[in-house]
């Protein structure tokens, strides 16, 4: 599958994920989709990142997002266990940042092209 096929699967199973967590009482607001090579090479040198430019929001394949529980931000690796375990469970693509080895990303959801983006 093509990368621009792969964006439109990730759009979509993203579009069903926020979906499902307003379903669970959950509320969201958007935070960084796509990211320019410059701003990722940026946030690489401040150690916000450990991809670079290769991080797939250069690819259109990662969101970030921040979760809500009663007007509450979620930021809680314990609390949002559950909900990364959803995001991969809808493709073995999928990725969330707070399963990361070294590095708590919370609000990162990915869809890897060829592999996840993470290992456990």
């Amino acid at each position: 599958m093509g990368l621009r096929n792969r964006q439109s699967e990730f759009a979509k199973e993203f579009a069903e994920f926020v979906v499902w967590l307003y379903e669970q009482g959950y509320e969201v607001t958007f935070g960084e989709a796509q990211r320019t090579e410059e701003m990722a090479e940026i946030y690489l040198k401040q150690g916000k990142s450990k991809a670079g430019k290769d991080s797939l929001h250069c690819k259109k394949l990662a969101f970030d997002i921040f979760i809500f529980k009663d007007g509450k931000l979620i930021e809680d690796k314990n609390e949002l266990s559950g909900i990364g375990i959803k995001w991969e469970s809808m493709s073995e693509l999928n990725s969330w940042g707070g399963f990361f080895k070294g590095f708590y990303d919370y609000p990162h959801f990915s869809k890897g092209i060829d592999k996840p983006e993470r290992v456990r």
